[in-house]
């Protein structure tokens, strides 16, 4: 081992800088690429502009990541990859035209972290104080697009999500499935020097075993929100704050620590909401709610032509319903795009059964955590 203060060793010397010309020569390659694809991409908005063709395509994206991701080798980690290639499609999407994201805010709620995973970072995102308000947003044409809640949230009830999709002519275009989980973000990384962590109540009573291990003598500030929480760590060098895990990159601070729960939580299920239907994708999900007359064997009925047609039922949910003449709503997700024969065979099976049957959408399906 070198005595501190003495030079390295000439041919290692020689050696790192021969790797890193390489690794430069590399970086200026990807560089050359990326905006060629950007080039392509363009030529591409302008024909769908041409077609009239909405500029975000679910299908087309999911498949790239898809293929992406079984053609990769390692060592470079399968989120990592879509990381990296949701935000090239981003500039893409963005060098065709503008977007604009609704979502439950404010910043750096795990809503919008779901909407920077699916959106990337070239997007204009608006926060919405409720997910009507993100709804009425997206019906109104003010944004393209919205990312609401839908199962396991932890920023409250998302019942009334179900619930819109009864008033609203929105349709589901892509799922997003969002872990729940904490960082500690700071302005330096050595968590000696935090004398004060800002929080929301809800993260404080989450990581509440974990402050006391590692920061007992700090001074726990609760927050209105974890944006604010995140301004205060931003403004004092002593301060850190307590956010979603993958806020750091949105603010430009450190994860002193990460995932810093005290009980791991499944990932929170959100959709995103807009005025057009998907294609098909190869491995998609079709989402249908209804209500039936409150009659003995009413669902047993409905369900029959989905175990015919040999689809798989993916999940299935009621809700109370504040029709006069109904008593529930019945949410069920499919596995296959109505465009199949089979689900559009079995939603023609369904409807007699039904007072009332709508479909909410076909979308790429993805696995919990990707």
């Amino acid at each position: 081992m070198d005595e501190p203060g003495t030079p390295p060793d000439c041919s290692m010397a020689t050696d790192i800088c021969d790797i890193r010309q390489q690794i430069d020569d590399i970086d200026n390659t990807i560089l050359e690429l990326i905006n060629r694809r950007l080039n392509l991409a363009k030529r591409i908005g302008e024909l769908k502009k041409d077609s009239g063709n909405q500029v975000v395509d679910s299908t087309r994206e999911s498949e790239i990541l898809r293929r992406l991701t079984a053609l990769n080798k390692g060592p470079l980690n399968p989120n990592v990859l879509h990381h990296i290639f949701i935000d090239i499609i981003a500039a893409a999407r963005a060098i065709q035209a503008s977007q604009r994201v609704a979502y439950l805010g404010p910043e750096a709620t795990f809503t919008h972290l779901a909407a920077t995973s699916h959106f990337g970072y070239s997007v204009t995102y608006v926060p919405q104080p409720s997910i009507r308000e993100i709804f009425s947003e997206v019906e109104k044409g003010a944004c393209d697009y919205g990312v609401v809640p839908v199962e396991n949230s932890v920023e409250g009830s998302v019942r009334h999500t179900l619930d819109l999709f009864f008033e609203s002519e929105l349709c589901i275009c892509a799922e997003r499935y969002q872990p729940v989980s904490y960082d500690l973000l700071a302005q330096q990384v050595g968590l000696s020097a935090i004398g004060t962590v800002y929080a929301h109540s809800q993260a404080l009573n989450q990581c509440r075993a974990w402050l006391n291990q590692y920061l007992p003598a700090a001074s726990l500030k609760e927050c209105s929100s974890s944006a604010f929480a995140v301004q205060q760590a931003m403004q004092e060098k002593a301060a850190a704050a307590i956010a979603g895990g993958g806020a750091a990159a949105l603010f430009g601070l450190e994860a002193a620590a990460s995932k810093i729960e005290d009980f791991s939580r499944p990932p929170t299920r959100f959709l995103v909401i807009g005025k057009e239907r998907v294609r098909p994708s190869g491995k998609d999900k079709t989402s249908l709610m209804f209500a039936l007359a409150h009659v003995p064997g009413a669902l047993a009925g409905a369900l029959t032509p989905i175990t015919d047609e040999a689809i798989n039922l993916l999940k299935i949910e009621s809700r109370p319903t504040r029709h006069e003449s109904w008593s529930h709503f019945f949410f069920i997700d499919l596995e296959g795009h109505l465009e199949e024969e089979s689900i559009q065979r079995a939603i023609g099976r369904i409807r007699p059964h039904t007072l009332y049957l709508k479909n909410l959408g076909s979308y790429p399906m993805i696995g919990q955590g990707v």
